[in-house]
């Protein structure tokens, strides 16, 4: 279990640091930092080397032809050059730009204080050309990792800004007598020539690393994650997963209940919906339930299996060989058994079961709430329909309730209490004589909550069980777990709406992961929803299918789906450390790369 803890931690490091990477400020708050180091670059190194009126005013003039010529380049490159591009639209060129001016500033401002000390002004023009070619060298490497575009595009955009913004530089060096030279323009060409050997030979030391360890190019990674991060691309990403994905087959529960026709489902894939956003099997427990939903007219909800991420699908077409399957089966299930169960539970301090048999199958739950609750392994799930077998049940779907959050999880030291809670909740579920039941079933769609918020679209869905007059609530929110006591104050209010036992479940949905930088990547529910606002949902979904009761008779089934591809442990555990790896290489290839790059150019510029 420890290797599952250690998987989910990889992963949620992973997604944040690739995350924050494309944190921008925005869009009004460029052109103003643009302006700032523009202009203020200019004031600053003018106003070093001439302390007077005039160097303020040459400066200004200076810094605002920098901020003209910055503008137009980044306008000209995100309409013309790069038009049509994933990633770098006008905000993020921009954004581009400024880093870049960052780091030009940096040698212009010591370029001006050797200047100013030695009273040799050609050491200014010097550093700054050094910039020059330092911020050629970041647009070559920026624009070759990040953007998918031609080569040819690529390059016109990495040259663009920094040679139209060196024209004001030559206008102001011409003013004070330091024309352009045959040397200074075969520096330029220099400069150009060197840049690219020194990014392209960079990107390939990373690139190597990325295939030692995955067998993929660490940029071509980077490059699919940046388009869907920015983009919400989902397929060039899902590409490469397919390549790393291994065939498994998949097993699936299913509950079909109705009547003269089909009323309510429950979908128990052992699944993980992840790894995050739209990627893999992020959506499926609302892809799931949306598409049997339009298919059977009925209300359809899908709780959380006990997988990890060693069961992220793919992609979207491993999804739909999933669903596929399971609209096959439920199309020839035929309803048999029309007697359930009561609803129990059974807590031992730590762990706490919840069960309710139909006929011969048995629908169990687990949580540790109010402790944290995570992905539990499949050795528990094998447990349990193996002591549900030797009882007599057919069928046992086995969901994690995934409902509570609340720092570490331990979840080592749970699996004992874990199967003590199970074999006492199959018992005491089984010693009770089963009888005719009724179902109510209703979903509710907040349009408040959105996935930023922690909620998915599958919204919130309440499934009402009356056996022996006794009436058991299922809430199922597609969510990517709860704040702890949260899931004790929703019981304590279905209570009051005449809910006599019940349990809340999320579907584990990873639809809200990497949307947001926070300590888990996602808003567990009640995080950043109103408790109070959310809890009326819920009440008013279980009222609903309270509303509906009727008599019903249930059918249960297991259903194997082969072939389907996914991200082995080993593989996704790879792919998450890699960025570590590759951070750890580029370290390391810095210095040697572009120290050769910048001791070439600096050799090159004695001679401007």
């Amino acid at each position: 279990m420890a290797a599952e803890d250690s998987l989910k931690q990889s992963m949620d490091i992973a997604v944040k640091r690739y995350s924050s990477l494309f944190k921008l400020p925005s869009a009004h708050k460029l052109p103003l930092l643009l302006l700032l180091f523009c202009v203020g670059g200019g004031v600053l190194s003018t106003m070093i080397l001439f302390p007077s009126l005039n160097g303020l005013e040459d400066g200004f003039l200076l810094g605002l032809g920098l901020f003209l010529t910055s503008l137009v380049a980044d306008y000209i490159i995100s309409v013309l050059v790069l038009k049509g591009d994933a990633v770098f639209d006008l905000r993020r060129t921009m954004a581009l730009s400024i880093f870049c001016w960052a780091v030009w500033l940096f040698f212009i401002f010591i370029g001006a204080a050797v200047g100013a000390a030695t009273s040799v002004l050609k050491w200014w023009i010097r550093l700054s050309l050094l910039g020059f070619s330092a911020t050629l060298i970041l647009r070559f490497t920026v624009f070759n990792a990040a953007s998918s575009t031609t080569h040819k595009r690529l390059f016109a955009a990495s040259l663009l800004q920094p040679f139209l913004s060196v024209v004001p530089f030559l206008i102001f060096w011409a003013r004070i007598d330091y024309s352009v030279s045959v040397n200074m323009l075969a520096f330029f060409i220099s400069s150009v020539v060197i840049g690219f050997a020194a990014s392209l030979s960079f990107l390939f030391l990373l690139n190597q690393m990325g295939k030692q360890a995955v067998g993929l190019q660490s940029v071509e990674l980077f490059r699919a994650f940046m388009l869907n991060w920015v983009s919400n691309l989902n397929a060039p990403f899902e590409e490469l997963l397919e390549k790393l994905g291994e065939e498994q087959e998949v097993e699936v529960s299913l509950m079909k209940f109705g009547a003269s026709g089909t009323k309510a489902v429950v979908v128990v894939p052992s699944v993980h919906p992840g790894p995050f956003k739209n990627i893999g099997s992020s959506l499926l427990p609302a892809m799931l339930k949306a598409d049997l939903e339009k298919e059977f007219h009925c209300v359809a909800c899908v709780p959380h299996g006990l997988l990890g991420h060693e069961y992220d699908l793919a992609s979207q077409l491993q999804n739909k060989k999933v669903i596929a399957d399971v609209a096959a089966c439920l199309r020839t299930l035929e309803i048999h058994d029309e007697n359930a169960s009561p609803f129990v539970t059974v807590s031992n301090g730590l762990a706490t079961a919840c069960c309710q048999v139909f006929g011969k199958s048995a629908f169990i739950s687990f949580t540790l709430a109010p402790k944290t609750i995570e992905d539990l392994p499949q050795e528990l799930g094998q447990f349990v329909r193996e002591e549900a077998e030797k009882r007599g049940l057919h069928l046992c779907a086995v969901v994690n309730a995934h409902n509570s959050i609340d720092g570490t999880a331990e979840m080592q030291e749970s699996l004992a209490s874990l199967q003590d809670v199970a074999t006492k909740c199959l018992d005491k579920a089984l010693s009770f004589k089963q009888s005719p039941f009724e179902v109510g079933v209703a979903t509710v769609l907040p349009k408040e909550f959105g996935l930023e918020d922690g909620m998915g679209s599958g919204g919130i869905t309440a499934t009402v069980v009356k056996s022996s007059q006794q009436k058991a609530a299922y809430v199922v929110i597609d969510g990517n777990n709860m704040v702890s006591g949260l899931r004790e104050r929703i019981l304590s209010s279905l209570l009051s709406i005449g809910i006599d036992e019940g349990e809340v479940f999320t579907t584990d949905t990873h639809a809200v992961s990497a949307l947001i930088l926070t300590e888990h990547g996602y808003h567990p529910i009640g995080e950043a929803i109103e408790n109070e606002k959310l809890i009326s949902y819920l009440k008013e979904a279980t009222i609903n299918a309270l509303t509906r009761l009727e008599r019903v008779g249930v059918s249960c089934r297991s259903i194997t789906v082969p072939n389907v591809k996914v991200i082995g442990a080993k593989q996704l555990e790879a792919l998450c450390l890699l960025i570590d790896k590759v951070i750890q290489r580029a370290k390391r290839a810095v210095l040697p790369v572009f120290g050769t790059s910048g001791l070439l150019l600096m050799l090159l510029l004695l001679f401007v």
